[in-house]
């Protein structure tokens, strides 16, 4: 019995010992394996920075995409239990840039639209529809040609307007020439002290055009499953301060699986010009609060 024991023992201490013994060497397997992913990972990187400095074409986009739909029947606890709701939200921002030793030639596009529904199905008063909520549009091009490394001189075109309601009013479109400053990799600054706004809008009493200076600060950069997008846009009219508006607008996309991941887009604006024609008051009088939006839901990478 004694000796079954002790047979039994050695047997399963040679068995932990196979095991732990084992483990460590799949874990040094591992660590090597790794080591030489990232070295080739680092190298690939480095081979990719080689390839986008080289002159041509870069295009590419990426969005997001949120959305809800709920439907209740009889659920008295709320104040319409018999209702159907949901949110819908897109947003795309897209680019072409043509790179060249001495020009350049960089267009983006950025759409962000939001629908919401709510249906109280006891009531034939209210709309079931998806009506637009958020509705942002804006397109840009912009050609410069190098002085040095750092420093261009540029035309700018750039439209903002909405699309799902009252498309081109309004409507803005900036045309000007100045001075395009690159400080750092994937930074754009454009300042053009000669540019001229044109404003399209059925209210000609508050909507106006004016000459002034346009402002435009854009990072746009891809790291790892990351991709971000921040944008902001500002003229300041040599007319009035009031004709004077500026948008900022952000996107964030991180990709979880293959090409899907979580998306967030927030933006902030101010428009007296906007802000007095809502409320149907002279544009000095109106009271230009801070706009804003913002999007959360699934991305898709292009």
């Amino acid at each position: 019995m004694t000796k079954r024991l002790l047979l039994t023992s050695v047997l399963m201490l040679s068995m932990v010992f196979s095991f732990s013994q084992t483990k460590e060497e799949l874990q040094t397997q591992k660590a090597e394996k790794q080591a030489v992913a990232d070295a080739a990972q680092a190298e690939a990187d480095a081979l990719q920075a080689q390839i986008d400095a080289l002159p041509g074409w870069r295009i590419g986009a990426f969005g997001t995409i949120g959305g809800s739909l709920s439907n209740f029947n009889n659920w008295y606890s709320q104040g319409a239990p018999n209702n159907a709701s949901g949110n819908i939200g897109i947003t795309v921002n897209g680019y072409a840039n043509l790179i060249e030793e001495k020009h350049f030639w960089r267009n983006s596009l950025t759409a962000n639209l939001n629908w919401v529904k709510l249906d109280n199905k006891d009531t034939d008063l209210d709309d079931g529809d998806f009506n637009p909520t958020t509705d942002v549009f804006s397109i840009s091009s912009l050609y410069g040609r190098n002085l040095s490394e750092k420093l261009a001189v540029s035309t700018l075109m750039e439209y903002r307007t909405t699309l799902l309601d009252n498309f081109n009013d309004p409507g803005y479109l900036d045309v000007g020439v100045g001075f395009t400053w690159l400080p750092i990799e994937n930074l754009i600054v454009v300042v053009h002290p000669l540019n001229y706004n044109f404003v399209f809008a059925d209210n000609d009493n508050i909507f106006e055009s004016s000459l002034g200076a346009k402002i435009v600060a854009d990072y746009t950069r891809q790291i790892g499953a990351v991709n971000f997008k921040s944008n902001l846009s500002a003229f300041q009219s040599y007319k009035s301060g009031d004709l004077s508006n500026w948008t900022w607008s952000n996107s964030f996309g991180y990709t979880l699986w293959k090409m899907i991941g979580v998306g967030f887009d927030f933006g902030l604006r101010s428009n007296q010009q906007e802000a007095a024609s809502f409320q149907g008051v002279a544009l000095e009088d109106a009271d230009n609060k801070l706009q804003s939006f913002y999007t959360v839901g699934l991305s898709y990478k292009f």
